[in-house]
C-alpha cells in the first residue's frame, strides 16, 4: 500500500447512574428542558461539586474488564473552554492522572483474526448541556439537562488501520460496557458516541497530521465518516496540500467531512487540578469488592461455550454478542430439551430472524427460552419436522400458547411410524412407474419429485428422514 490509515478513538460512554456526577440531579433521558438541572450543573455562585461513588465504581468495573491498572489516586482537573452549553466555563475531567490507565481490548477483525487494541486510559469527566438550533429562528437555545451527566472517556492508542476494525472496535466496547452493566449503551440518545482521530502516513513514516471527526453516534457513519477523511486527506497530500489539525463534522446526507473549528492541544485548555474536589482514593479493598460483583466476561464465556457445549468459534461468537443473549442460550440448554447445537441453530436461526423482523431485542423475546424448549423438545423426539416446528414456532411466536397446544390444535404430529411410511412409499412407488424408471435411468431429480409425492400424501407430516431412507431401500440406491 502506498499509504497506511492510522486511527485512534475517543469513546463517550454515560454511566448507568441514577444521578449525576457532582449533583443529586437526575439523568432520565427525555424530561422537558432545564427541568433536570440542579444549582450545582447551572453553576450557581457558591456551589460546590460532590462525587458520586456509584460513578467510580463503574469505572473501576471497567478498568477491571480490559485488564488495566486501576489507579489507587486519581485527580480532577478543569478543563476550561467557553462556549454557551458549558455553564461553568470549564469541564471537570481528568487529565494527568485518570482512573484507569494502560488496559487493552480484543476484536474480531472483518479481514480476519483477532487484533488487540491498546487502551491509554478511561477517565471519568462530566458531560456539557446541549444547544438546540433546530427549534429556534435565528437563535439557539440551551438545555442543561445534560450538564453534569457521568460519562467515562475511553481513549486508545492510535492502534486501528481502517474504517472496519475502526467499527469493529467500537461494536465490541459497546457490546463490553452493556455486558459488564456500565451504560446502556443507546446511541440514539447519546449514551455511547464516538470521536474518531484519523490520519494517513507513507509505510514506516512518522504519524501524520490527525483530523478528529465528533460525535459519531452511528457504527455506519463512523465507517462512513473514516472512509472519506481518508479519500481526503490522500488527494490532499497528494495534490501538493498540507491536512490541518482541526476538528471536523460528519454530514451523513451530503457522506462528508466538514471543517468545524482548529483542534486545540493539551496546553489550550489550561488543565489544572480543581480545588473545590479531593484527590480521588481508590483502596485496593474497593477494587475486590468490585471484582466480586463483576460476571462472566464475554471472552471467557466464549470460550466456555465452545469447550462445555462442543459449539464453533463463530455460533459462540453469534451468541455472546450481549449478555442477554448468552443468558437466553444457557437457560435453554439448561432446560435439558435438546443439544447444544440444536439450540444455538435455533437461537440464532429462527429466534434471531424474528427479533430483527420486528425490531425487538432478545430481553423483549416474546417467546421465553423454557418455551422454546419446549418446541426444540418436540424436534428431538420426532414429533416435529424441521418445517412442521417452523410453523410452531411463528404461532407461538404470535402469541398462540406452548408448543404441544399448537401442536395439537393443528394436529402436526409428524408421521414417524416406519410401517406407515413404508406402505405409502410402495403406493407412490405403483402410481409413479415413469419416476422409478427415470430414476433407475440416472436422473437424480426423479428421485426428489418421488419423496414430494410422499410428503404430499401426508400433507407434510411424514418423517423426511425416514421417507428418503425408506425410499432408497426401496429403489435399490
Amino acid at each position: 500500500m502506498q499509504w497506511e490509515i492510522v486511527i485512534g478513538l475517543e469513546t463517550h460512554a454515560q454511566l448507568a447512574t441514577r444521578s449525576k456526577i457532582f449533583s443529586g440531579a437526575s439523568t432520565a433521558f427525555g424530561a422537558a428542558p432545564n427541568t433536570q438541572a440542579s444549582a450545582v450543573d447551572m453553576a450557581l455562585p457558591g456551589v460546590l461539586p460532590v462525587l458520586n461513588k456509584a460513578a467510580v465504581e463503574l469505572a473501576i468495573r471497567f478498568g477491571l474488564a480490559i485488564g488495566a491498572t486501576v489507579a489507587p489516586r486519581s485527580v480532577f482537573a478543569r478543563k476550561n473552554y467557553f462556549y454557551p452549553d458549558l455553564p461553568k466555563g470549564y469541564q471537570i475531567s481528568q487529565y494527568e492522572l485518570p482512573v484507569v490507565q494502560h488496559g487493552s481490548l480484543s476484536f474480531v477483525s472483518p479481514e480476519g483474526g483477532e487484533k488487540t487494541v491498546r487502551i491509554l486510559r478511561a477517565h471519568l469527566e462530566e458531560d456539557a448541556g446541549k444547544s438546540l438550533h433546530e427549534d429556534f429562528h435565528g437563535m439557539s437555545g440551551i438545555d442543561l439537562n445534560r450538564a453534569g451527566t457521568p460519562l467515562l472517556e475511553i481513549v486508545t492508542e492510535p492502534d486501528l488501520r481502517g474504517a472496519k476494525d475502526a467499527v469493529a472496535y467500537a461494536r465490541t466496547l459497546h457490546a463490553l460496557v452493556r455486558w459488564i452493566g456500565i451504560c446502556d449503551g443507546n446511541m440514539q440518545e447519546g449514551s455511547f458516541r464516538c470521536d474518531a482521530n484519523v490520519s494517513v502516513r507513507r509505510p514506516g513514516a512518522p504519524l501524520g497530521t490527525r483530523c478528529e471527526i465528533k460525535n459519531l453516534n452511528s457504527f455506519r457513519f463512523m465507517e462512513q465518516a473514516i472512509d472519506y477523511e481518508v479519500r481526503r486527506q490522500i488527494e490532499l497530500i497528494e495534490d501538493g496540500g498540507t491536512v490541518v489539525q482541526e476538528t471536523r463534522l460528519y454530514d451523513p446526507d451530503r457522506d462528508e467531512t466538514r471543517s468545524m473549528r482548529s483542534k486545540e492541544d493539551a496546553q489550550d485548555y489550561r488543565y489544572f487540578p480543581d480545588p473545590d474536589l479531593l484527590p480521588l482514593l481508590i483502596a485496593a479493598a474497593d477494587i475486590e469488592r468490585v471484582r466480586a460483583t463483576m460476571p462472566e466476561l464475554p471472552q471467557a464465556r466464549r470460550e466456555r461455550f465452545q469447550s462445555e457445549y462442543g459449539l464453533s468459534a463463530y455460533d459462540a461468537d453469534a451468541l455472546t454478542g450481549a449478555r442477554e443473549s448468552a443468558d437466553y442460550f444457557e437457560a435453554l440448554v439448561k432446560a435439558g430439551a435438546a443439544e447444544p447445537k440444536l439450540c444455538a441453530n435455533w437461537q440464532t436461526g429462527e429466534l434471531a430472524a424474528a427479533l430483527k423482523r420486528d425490531g425487538l431485542e432478545i430481553a423483549a423475546c416474546p417467546v421465553s427460552a423454557a418455551a422454546l424448549g419446549g418446541l426444540l423438545r418436540r424436534i428431538a423426539d420426532g414429533t416435529l419436522s424441521g418445517k412442521m416446528a417452523k410453523e410452531v414456532f411463528e404461532a407461538m411466536w404470535a402469541g398462540e400458547g406452548a408448543a404441544d397446544a399448537i401442536i395439537e390444535a393443528r394436529g402436526l404430529k409428524q408421521i414417524s411410524d416406519s410401517g406407515a411410511i413404508e406402505k405409502l412409499v410402495d403406493e407412490v412407488l405403483a402410481a409413479n412407474a415413469r419416476s422409478v424408471e427415470e430414476f433407475r435411468a440416472g436422473k437424480e431429480k426423479a428421485f426428489n419429485s418421488l419423496v414430494g409425492q410422499v410428503m404430499k400424501a401426508t400433507k407434510g407430516k411424514a418423517n423426511p428422514a425416514q421417507v428418503n431412507e425408506i425410499l432408497k431401500r426401496k429403489l435399490g440406491a
